[in-house]
């Protein structure tokens, strides 16, 4: 049984070589044991797979290495050097342990220094193990990354050659060779290729996971180019008609070299096959001669959509409407939907207020901050076939069990209501394979809030079982209402309402990275910064290849089947709480809120979308207006001498703006998520985010623009089990609060980034923390309505009171607390007498954000009225 996969590297790793070797536990003692099983040096980590297939597989990655050499090289041991010459020493501050008992669950971490020896059966490869894998982790100190990376590939590729012993056929002609990776979903793998006058030839640099893939041209029946990573760098082989995945997915590093090789392929089809163009395909589609599955199918092929590529997978429509009726009525035009509008035009309200947001939005303009395609999305529907692909894609953790796909019903009503959730669905909702919907692998994916296990996806009464509901969905797919309609759905995704005004008219603009061209790679200079782009890019979905220019026909009668009448079929529906709309992964604007105020003064500063704009409080003028980012920003600060702001955005990054020289002067691409809120103290800056960390970085952003980027360098990461929503320091910065999206409020020593205190206190969202101005209680407020005293030594809750509405904010001076509602009222808490002593009227809408001066005289708040009220404290 293989453990080890190419999904256990990170995104953008490669895996170089593999040696036999023992793990050697508690070398030199009594106790000593070895583990069999081979060490794999790869460009981010090493990683050691035990044959066992109990033992878990162990992954170190480089960068958390303090040293690495020959066991025994210095100390105490330095004169038994030859004799333990056969053994690698890694010292490391972080290791993972991953399927242990061959088990797929989210990555087990340990932290703390610790060392491993690892003998390997070669003694004399020991030098160059040890030589490559001090090469590899520099370049991760040194921070010259994927450069230096790309350098060691490249010279190791050089180094070799396709080894002609693999020739099927002793008389084969050699036609060309190159140096290519072969694609697999999230991952790719260099080798190199070969191409014979009978054979299609890759032979994987790393022999994995077979020595060589071969292809017989005579099997050959369709060939596409490929644009990868949005470049012109791909070549796809199928050597079937109408299968969903290929046969092999090649990315070279030479445009020519790709071009030459569809050539010589194309040329060598021209007398088996005929080549087919999107009109072709239409045509015959027109006439009846393919199914509505099959001509889909064809086009997302045409327009680059690949299984193996999850950030261009192929795209299908949502087709039915009706999730609630026990019987499903096919010829009844309200059981479908309405297949001439993009899923987020579908809800009258939601894009009313999309629209209200897209008038007033500086260029480029877009209607939808999320996309209708994406890896995250694909594998939100996969998870239970893909767990890997899930793991590897979330750093080793499964999304949020209540934001999983439980539910048909609830996911429809989710791309209907929900604030950022426009996804269509994947080529498998119409096949003949029901495991996606079925948890057959007994995967651990969590506990909902409702206490249920996610298991099996919740079908609509209509289903009978996996298989009725998949027969059912591809009945509709073929029905006469969609054969009618299907090809308004075709010009929004592949034809003329995919781009320009057709698209406005449409209402299916979405945000510009993701339309083909959308940015200039070739621009950016800095190989990281163009690494980080690329990965935003391709984690955010891109839209199709457009295929046509001009409205596509209609169908003309079909000569298939179709249902007149549908049977009738009862099933009752799980009795199982709907979750209230979360959104799934790519949440990369805010519509739902109209507006969010953060203050700083003197200075105020506001969020509208993604703007940043500055008032004077004297002249209560607008001074400035900056967009960093073309989604939300979350929270702000200034720096002390009142020079520099910074604002956290949910792109995932930090922003430095100079105010001084007008301009954004730093970026730290800091979290896998939206980054929620962000503190500053000492020159130590400290982000919390939706990817369940909360990180410390030291540094000091640069003096004026023009001078070279400050490199940021992580101090401590602290780890929580979901996403991070607040945090805030007490005075001397020592300790940290943060409260999660799940109503835990937690407590840690930054001393030694170690957690002090976890306590489950709130139900729901924890929406604000403070330290009183003695470090000894923490208070925090919640959407439950609840305002908590907590003590930080002991880490019990001293006292609980509630409200009847969510308190958003709060500020404090250690005796009495100012909070902000949701209803806009500003609620007067008495901590000794545990009661509201005063309810005042503020915003007619919620009060989003508070501020207090150091004198405790003034207070300042904003609210989703778009009003920013001052208060004067009388006592």
């Amino acid at each position: 049984i293989l453990k080890f996969s190419l999904l256990l590297l990170n995104l953008e790793e490669y895996y170089f070589e593999q040696h036999r070797a023992n793990h050697i536990l508690h070398k030199g003692s009594h106790h000593e044991r070895k583990i069999r099983g081979s060490l794999k040096i790869c460009s981010k980590s090493a990683i050691f797979e035990p044959d066992a297939i109990s033992q878990p597989i162990i992954k170190i990655p480089l960068r958390d290495c303090i040293k690495i050499g020959k066991h025994g090289e210095n100390g105490a041991n330095r004169h038994f050097t030859k004799a333990k010459s056969g053994s690698i020493s890694l010292i490391f501050s972080q290791v993972y342990f991953i399927k242990e008992h061959n088990v797929v669950a989210p990555y087990k971490i340990e932290r703390g220094k610790m060392e491993y020896v690892f003998e390997l059966d070669v003694p004399g490869k020991v030098e160059d193990v040890v030589e490559t894998l001090l090469q590899v982790s520099t370049c991760w100190v040194e921070n010259s990354k994927q450069t230096e990376i790309t350098a060691i590939l490249q010279s190791r590729l050089a180094r070799t050659s396709f080894d002609k012993n693999r020739f099927q056929n002793i008389s084969e002609k050699l036609h060309m060779e190159c140096k290519a990776e072969m694609v697999t979903p999230l991952v790719t793998n260099p080798g190199h290729v070969c191409i014979t006058d009978t054979n299609l030839y890759f032979q994987p640099l790393n022999g994995y996971p077979k020595p060589v893939v071969q292809i017989t041209l005579q099997d050959v029946r369709r060939i596409y180019k490929r644009r990868h990573g949005l470049m012109p760098l791909g070549l796809e082989v199928f050597c079937t008609e109408d299968d969903l995945c290929s046969d092999i997915y090649l990315k070279f590093y030479e445009p020519q070299d790709r071009d030459d090789l569809y050539f010589y392929i194309a040329t060598y089809l021209e007398h088996h096959v005929a080549e087919h163009t999107a009109e072709s395909y239409m045509l015959q589609w027109q006439r009846g001669h393919l199914s509505n599955y099959q001509y889909l199918l064809h086009l997302n092929n045409l327009a680059d959509r690949s299984c193996n590529d999850l950030s261009q997978y192929p795209v299908f429509p949502w087709i039915i409407h009706d999730y609630s009726s026990s019987e499903l009525d096919l010829s009844n035009p309200g059981t479908f939907r309405d297949l001439s509008k993009p899923v987020g035009a579908l809800n009258k309200e939601r894009l009313e207020r999309l629209l209200t947001r897209y008038q007033e939005m500086p260029e480029p303009k877009f209607m939808y901050g999320s996309h209708y395609s994406s890896p995250g999305y694909v594998l939100f529907y996969l998870v239970r076939i893909a767990p890997e692909y899930m793991l590897c894609l979330q750093n080793g953790r499964f999304d949020n069990a209540d934001r999983m796909f439980n539910s048909i019903a609830e996911t429809w009503k989710n791309c209907l209501d929900g604030a950022t959730d426009f996804k269509e669905l994947i080529p498998e909702f119409y096949g003949d394979d029901v495991s996606f919907l079925v948890n057959s692998l007994k995967l651990d994916l969590g506990k909902r809030q409702g206490g249920q296990m996610v298991d099996d996806v919740e079908l609509p009464p209509w289903a009978s079982s996996p298989e009725d509901f998949l027969q059912k969905s591809k009945d509709a797919l073929e029905s006469n209402y969609v054969s009618e309609h299907l090809h308004e759905w075709i010009d929004l995704i592949f034809g003329y309402k995919q781009k320009g005004s057709g698209a406005v008219g449409a209402h299916n603009v979405f945000h510009p990275l993701t339309y083909e061209g959308g940015v200039d790679l070739n621009s950016i200079q800095d190989p990281d910064e163009k690494v980080a782009m690329l990965t935003q890019i391709l984690e955010f979905g891109q839209t199709p290849k457009q295929l046509f220019v001009t409205p596509h026909p209609r169908r003309i009668t079909p000569k298939f089947k179709s249902l007149s009448q549908t049977s009738s079929y009862n099933a009752s529906m799980a009795d199982s709480p709907v979750s209230p709309g979360e959104e799934s992964f790519e949440d990369l604007t805010e519509e739902s809120k109209t507006l969010e105020i953060f203050l700083i003064c003197p200075l105020l500063i506001i969020k509208l979308d993604s703007t940043l704009k500055m008032f004077s409080k004297e002249s209560k003028m607008l001074q400035r207006s900056i967009s960093f980012s073309n989604m939300a920003l979350s929270s702000c600060l200034l720096l002390p001498g009142d020079a520099t702001v910074i604002t956290s955005s949910w792109d995932n990054n930090v922003y430095f703006y100079s105010i001084a020289f007008g301009r954004r002067q730093d970026t730290l691409m800091g979290h896998d998520d939206a980054v929620s809120k962000i503190c500053w103290h000492d020159n130590r800056l400290y982000s919390a985010s939706w990817d369940s960390t909360v990180k410390v970085w030291s540094g000091v952003p640069a003096e004026m623009p023009g001078t070279k980027r400050h490199h940021f360098d992580l101090l401590a990461e602290l780890e929580h089990d979901v996403s991070v929503d607040t945090i805030s320091l007490n005075p001397a910065s020592t300790l940290l609060v943060s409260g999660t999206k799940e109503g835990t409020v937690n407590i840690w020593d930054l001393t030694t980034a170690t957690l002090m205190h976890q306590i489950p206190c709130h139900s729901g969202i924890v929406c604000d923390t403070a330290f009183s101005p003695d470090s000894r209680h923490v208070l925090s407020t919640g959407a439950d309505g609840c305002l908590n005293v907590i003590d930080v030594q002991t880490g019990m809750l001293i006292s609980s009171m509630t409200s009847d509405e969510p308190q958003r904010c709060f500020v404090w001076d250690g005796n009495s607390v100012l909070s902000g509602s949701q209803s806009g009222e500003l609620l007067v808490w008495d901590l000794l007498g545990a009661k509201i002593s005063e309810r005042i009227q503020g915003h007619t809408g919620a009060v989003t954000c508070i501020w207090m001066n150091e004198q405790c005289s003034s207070i300042i708040t904003g609210g989703e009225d778009r009003q920013i009220i001052f208060w004067k404290l009388q006592y």
